[in-house]
């Protein structure tokens, strides 16, 4: 029995509820006994004061697999709370009181507010929120009514959207990969008019009064913001001159035709990185050598790593274990005339790197990344996982210094600790976002667009009394 002498509620294992003071009609709850506190998704949260006190601004996706549908929320904080996720990650999150109506019965409860994005639920409702109210009933579902799609369909109808926003166009060569997908959603989100194009279908008119890049179908594409360059190895040539070309044009390049090109050449980006004091394990440069032995040596000796100059993604990347396996290995790349690079193999790492994701000179996430059984490097296309990493104050600053040295303003700079120190494996001109969106939860794909959003002075109409702080 309640406190009020009414009989409890069974409810299931999931549960369809509203919160009518944030403005949201219907969202599908997990219904968790395990966990204490109730969890909603929210990303863009922001701090502001009002009436000099704590509040957040924060958007919530209410529908699993629907970006489109978006509610905007205001709550007053009334806690920060250090919360331990079911993958057993700890994180500060912010605590608001809000209305729950769950049946027939409406009550306030504490919601944590978390990205849930790599989550199977939206919303899950927590053994605090039920206490004294409510039975679970974990082999049943939808005790008390389920939404139907229409309703769903009535309530979250996608609104007219005011072309106030930024043209912006991703420059890529598969739309449905998962980084392609976010950014434009990221962009669709924020009211801009978001475009995707293959580079390969794209050309240009080099005229110094009036250049042009056309699209296929004779489409002049000459009326963008800014372009999201995301340029795969293979087209590097053709994709930095068609960042070149809208550069020319008067377009704002997110990450510049230059500095992609100097991030894509292995030897160039590693000699520039030593010129500005960036450490590395120490590597050796050949063309088909001659004298394979004196390679060997120079970085220390077996086990070492050989690569490919042009290799991406972890192709084209051997671990030699003895001498002898190395001078195979070397011997065979030269066989092929390729490019090589020879580098010090760091035993300590024990397969493992860092990923920090930088914009704008700061570091927003980073993960650990570490190498699938088997392997001897860290590399999530070859079965490798993720996970959040606490990186040091050395660490923070040799990614910061390393993408500013390239001059990229959007980079995924990989470090590798040794017993010396952290060291510089690599610097990506066009990092995914998969890996480190679903460890973090962070919303790294909006944060790429408000960068483009501060360099272009584009900001969304706030109220009249929040002030960021």
């Amino acid at each position: 029995m309640m406190k009020d002498g009414k009989a409890k509620v069974i409810i299931g294992s999931e549960e369809w509820c509203a919160f009518p003071d944030l403005g949201i009609p219907a969202i599908k709850a997990r219904v968790d006994s395990g966990a204490k506190t109730s969890s909603i998704h929210a990303f863009n949260i922001q701090k502001f004061r009002r009436n000099g006190e704590s509040w957040v601004s924060f958007e919530v996706h209410p529908l699993q697999n629907n970006r489109m549908a978006l509610i905007r929320c205001e709550k007053q904080v009334v806690d920060k709370r250090v919360v331990k996720s079911s993958s057993g990650i700890s994180e500060t999150r912010y605590v608001v009181m809000a209305s729950l109506t769950l049946g027939d019965s409406t009550w306030e409860i504490e919601l944590t507010l978390a990205n849930r994005d790599s989550m199977g639920y939206r919303m899950l409702l927590g053994r605090e929120a039920m206490s004294g109210r409510m039975i679970v009933d974990p082999s049943l579902n939808f005790c008390l009514g389920q939404v139907k799609p229409a309703t769903l369909s009535e309530y979250y109808a996608e609104k007219e959207k005011e072309k106030s926003g930024l043209k912006i166009g991703l420059l890529a060569s598969n739309p449905d990969l998962y980084s392609n997908i976010r950014l434009m959603e990221a962009g669709e989100e924020r009211g801009h008019d978001m475009s995707f194009h293959d580079i390969k279908q794209c050309y240009m008119r080099l005229d110094a009064v009036d250049p042009e890049v056309h699209y296929r179908g004779r489409k002049i594409l000459d009326d963008f913001d800014a372009v999201i360059t995301r340029i795969r190895p293979s087209v590097t040539f053709y994709g930095c001159a068609l960042t070149r070309q809208f550069e020319s044009m008067g377009v704002l390049a997110v990450n510049t035709s230059s500095s992609i090109t100097k991030s894509r050449d292995k030897l160039y980006s590693l000699q520039l990185l030593l010129k500005n004091g960036i450490p590395i394990p120490t590597t050796g440069f050949a063309n088909s050598p001659m004298d394979t032995n004196d390679l060997i040596e120079m970085v220390g000796g077996a086990p070492l790593i050989v690569k490919l100059l042009e290799g991406s993604q972890g192709r084209g990347v051997v671990l030699a274990e003895t001498k002898k396996a190395a001078e195979s290995v070397i011997n065979a790349f030269k066989s092929l005339r390729a490019n090589l690079l020879v580098q010090q193999f760091i035993k300590e790492a024990d397969g493992k790197d860092l990923r920090c994701f930088v914009i704008d000179g700061k570091v927003v996430a980073s993960i650990q990344r570490e190498a699938a059984p088997g392997e001897f490097r860290a590399n999530l296309h070859q079965g490798g996982t993720a996970s959040v990493v606490k990186i040091t104050t050395q660490e923070r600053l040799l990614a910061i210094k390393a993408a500013k040295t390239m001059g990229l303003t959007i980079a995924g700079v990989d470090i590798i600790r040794s017993k010396n120190g952290p060291l510089l494996l690599e610097v990506n001109s066009s990092p995914g976002l998969e890996g480190i969106e679903s460890a973090t939860g962070k919303d790294i794909a909006g944060m790429i667009i408000s960068s483009i959003e501060k360099k272009l002075g584009w900001k969304r109409e706030l109220g009249i009394d929040d002030k960021k702080v």
